[in-house]
Formats: structure tokens, sequence, C-alpha cells
């Protein structure tokens, strides 16, 4: 259970933002053990969005070059 030191109280897991910070004083929270609370991770899908733009974009580049050369 995240623990905010400023505020005194005890947030539900839900509630801590996407970082790991207090809504209601922005400071980096604490699990019950002490230790930071982890960020979360990119999504893998975002990845293979990502690398398919790449890959969609050098080909319309090389499509664009080779129609500026013919």
């Amino acid at each position: 259970m995240p623990w905010c030191e400023p505020c005194a109280r005890y947030l539900s897991p839900n509630s801590v933002s996407v970082v790991g910070t207090c809504p209601k004083c922005g400071e980096r929270v604490a699990d019950a053990d002490g230790t930071p609370a982890r960020s979360q991770k990119v999504p893998w899908h975002f990845w293979v969005f990502a690398g398919a733009a790449v890959a969609y974009l050098g080909w319309r580049l090389l499509q664009g070059l080779w129609l500026l050369v013919t």
C-alpha cells in the first residue's frame, strides 16, 4: 500500500499517478516496505506501432526518391 509522507496517509494503488506521485501534494510516494513506488513501463504494443511507422515512412521515402530519380 503506497504511503505519502508529507500527507501522512495511505493511498490506494489506483489513486497514485502513473509516475508514482501523490495526487494531492505531488511528492513521490513509497510502498509500505519503504521502497519508492515503481513507475509503469511503456507497453510492448507501443514499440510495435513505432517500428511499423518507421518501416512505413522509410518505404515511402524510398518511393519518393525513386520517383525523383526516374
